[in-house]
């Protein structure tokens, strides 16, 4: 799944008119923050309303029956490709001893961890040991590598993380793809978007070192909106699909509110939002209305 040659996909989970010719990726991030949204993405993925989760193996809520209930949707024909969230940021901790900088006994801050890599300050084998650890967790709850890998809060691109992260993949799961967040729009049009204007130049560095490396990535990103209170995802999900090419991905983030999830991450009433439009009839109709349908995740070789 790269930029040279778009991924082919066999079907797909949607509805949609003998026109459509493009098929993308709807990923829901987050798989195991909190039951509350792993129970929304399962709902989804039922519906088949979403075809791909990546899924933070640090996290509390993710254990051995939360993995098992999204693995079993998998059983027979594959609803949804399950990747690894990878996650170096507070409030969580890492699975191995080694790694720096910490903030109190966890991750640190995105900034500081960015800041890090910019002055070259991260230690590059307690970095691998951490990618390989929680590489190693996901496959001991699926049993296999993940279909592909990201990062949360898209900390992989961070100086010196991508270059271990694109290390690890090619080493551990040469048959997954890695995200990167750069978008096909013109950046004219994306004036709006300054998160998304930021992943687009820290994701130039990462595809060129993808390519060199022969590990695929997606062809284009999009979902990145400002996660103020109020913000109308359903009026922003169309302007997404806007120059998307056949295998580009977007992220999303639905999820039921709980209580650990209020405690881990300020993301919360809009997650209810996310869910409640993707669950709607207005979801399909879009994709349809542009020519689009999610594409079908291939069975585990």
């Amino acid at each position: 799944m790269n930029d040279e040659q778009p991924a082919e996909f066999s079907s797909s989970v949607v509805r949609r008119p003998s026109s459509v010719v493009r098929h993308i990726w709807l990923c829901a991030d987050d798989y195991g923050i909190a039951t509350g949204v792993n129970s929304a993405i399962r709902d989804l993925i039922m519906r088949g309303r979403l075809n791909a989760t990546s899924v933070m193996v640090v996290a509390r809520s993710f254990t051995r029956a939360e993995a098992r209930s999204l693995a079993i949707l998998n059983s027979g024909t594959p609803r949804a490709a399950i990747g690894l969230h990878l996650t170096f940021t507070a409030p969580f901790r890492p699975l191995t001893p080694g790694f720096r900088p910490r903030r109190e006994d966890g991750f640190p801050l995105l900034r500081d961890l960015f800041k890090a890599g910019l002055l070259r300050q991260l230690k590059r084998e307690a970095l691998a040991a951490e990618i390989d650890a929680q590489l190693a967790a996901f496959a001991a709850a699926f049993g296999r590598p993940p279909d592909f890998i990201d990062g949360h809060q898209h900390a992989h691109l961070a100086p010196q993380v991508r270059e271990e992260v694109l290390a690890a993949a090619k080493r551990h799961a040469p048959g997954a793809w890695v995200r990167q967040c750069g978008s096909m729009q013109p950046a004219i049009k994306r004036l709006g978007d300054p998160k998304g204007l930021i992943l687009d130049a820290f994701s130039r560095a990462f595809r060129t070192r993808a390519e060199a490396l022969g590990v695929p990535t997606n062809p284009a990103f999009a979902g990145t909106y400002s996660f103020r209170p109020g913000a109308d995802f359903a009026g922003k999900f169309p302007r997404f699909l806007d120059d998307l090419p056949d295998g580009g991905l977007v992220m999303c983030h639905p999820g039921h509110v709980d209580d650990e999830l209020v405690r881990l991450d300020p993301l919360t009433d809009l997650r209810e939002r996310e869910y409640a439009y993707l669950a709607s009839d207005a979801f399909p109709a879009v994709l349809a209305a542009r020519g689009l349908a999610l594409a079908r995740p291939e069975a585990p070789g």
